[in-house]
């Protein structure tokens, strides 16, 4: 385990300054924040902290770009997204399920809610259903375990690829476990409509990146229970293909509306993820996770 030079701080995840080579903690990172001397050199790029958020800081010879390192840079408007989209997302998670309930408990309107939120095989010109439907929950427990799958996972990898491309992934990998799971239902049940919402297609990606990145990883599951994360990962994996291929074994335990095919497509998609970045960073070798009601991360969605 690192220590921040500056504040003598333990950090799983250290970064490190390209000018004065240091490490440092995610308060300490920014070369303002630990009087780095690159700061006198603040227009050569390779002075500058590439987070991973901005591509316009260049390599050697290269030049900052002005508008998105401004915007997300400190004191920008968006700097608080730069290294915490894990928890802007469980955020956005959250406000969606609360738009849910209001439209279709409080004010009655299930079929706006539906329309606005839910991808739907017959309506998928309404393309924001694509984006929507991810941050979009069929239940409380369904968005509790997805929570805390992307709470303990998501600023591990965010802090591994950067800010940026943990978005693209978390979108990326939601957008395509959802319309794939649609696709499928299409195909193997022609004629019959077909609805799902959720961001376990993301959470799976997230969760298959770990899993390449170290696959031995503890997980204290209830905070006790050491499982490593290859043997958690594989376990999601089996009960999601089990139940996929036999619907009627999910139906009989409660599991027949859940979008097993959108988890493997998205944990196929952070495996194949993981495998291309692995390597570039170290990643710690525990972490508590506690269980959402025993029903894992669920969707991405659910089938009505």
């Amino acid at each position: 385990m690192a220590t921040c030079d500056e504040c003598g701080k333990h950090e799983n995840l250290p970064y490190q300054c390209r000018r004065c080579g240091n490490t440092f903690c995610a308060e300490h990172r920014l070369p303002e924040n630990h009087d780095c001397p690159g700061l006198s050199e603040w227009d050569d790029p390779s002075g500058v902290f590439d987070s991973g958020f901005d591509d316009s800081v260049a390599d050697e010879g290269g030049r900052t770009s002005g508008v998105l390192d401004r915007l997300t840079g400190t004191g920008g408007p968006l700097g608080y997204f730069r290294g915490n989209m894990a928890y802007t997302f469980l955020a956005l998670m959250w406000v969606t399920f609360g738009l849910q309930l209001l439209l279709s408990v409080v004010l009655g309107r299930p079929r706006l809610m539906s329309s606005l939120f839910v991808l739907q095989s017959n309506n998928l010109t309404y393309v924001w259903t694509w984006v929507t439907s991810i941050f979009a929950h069929n239940g409380f427990y369904h968005i509790v375990g997805n929570s805390i799958v992307l709470y303990f996972f998501g600023p591990l990898v965010e802090r591994y690829v950067g800010s940026k491309k943990f978005a693209i992934l978390f979108l990326v990998s939601g957008m395509t476990a959802g319309l794939a799971h649609v696709g499928s239902s299409l195909l193997l049940n022609p004629g019959i409509p077909t609805a799902v919402l959720g961001a376990s297609g993301a959470v799976f990606a997230v969760l298959g990146v770990l899993t390449v990145l170290n696959p031995s990883l503890k997980i204290y599951l209830y905070f006790l229970i050491p499982v490593p994360l290859w043997l958690f990962t594989a376990g999601f994996a089996l009960i999601s293909t089990v139940f996929f291929v036999s619907p009627s074994a999910a139906g009989a335990v409660g599991q027949g509306n859940v979008a097993h095919f959108a988890h493997l497509v998205g944990l196929v998609i952070g495996l194949a993820y993981g495998r291309r970045v692995k390597g570039r960073r170290r990643v710690p070798n525990s972490l508590q996770f506690g269980s959402g009601g025993g029903r894992g991360p669920g969707g991405p969605g659910r089938r009505f």
